[in-house]
């Protein structure tokens, strides 16, 4: 019966911890991006972003791939490679490391806008994220 209980407490725990660990880490990078330059994030504008078309890149928009439904899978454009969702509601294991968030603005912000986020930019598309996954 003991081990039951350590069991299930366990298992209830494990997103939590995850939930937890993900709120630290946007947190920095918030306080990151803030010594960076930004000033004032705004969820609403990281979402403008997120569905805007760059003609540049040949209409590239981060939901091309993530889609707009940030709760589902979404599906590479060029390599039809699938992607997992982006809400952490979903995919808890989501904006948890700071390292591979940063690894991925860079890259995904060069093939869709042809440079990197600005820090601004950046904490907007976090917040907005968060936002998404508390919906």
């Amino acid at each position: 019966m003991k081990r039951h209980i350590l069991i299930m407490t366990l298992l209830v725990s494990i997103p939590l911890s995850f939930s937890h660990a993900g709120s630290t880490v946007v947190n920095d990078l918030l306080k990151d991006y803030a010594t960076q330059g930004a000033g004032t994030v705004d969820a609403e504008q990281g979402k403008q972003m997120w569905q805007k078309v760059f003609n540049k890149n040949g209409e590239r928009s981060c939901a091309s791939c993530h889609t707009k439904d940030l709760t589902q899978n979404g599906k590479h454009i060029k390599t039809n490679r699938d992607i997992k969702p982006m809400s952490t509601s979903v995919n808890p294991e989501r904006l948890t490391d700071g390292k591979k968030v940063n690894k991925w603005f860079k890259r995904n912000c060069k093939w869709t806008f042809g440079r990197e986020c600005t820090a601004q930019e950046k904490a907007n598309f976090l917040v907005f994220i968060e936002k998404s996954s508390k919906l």
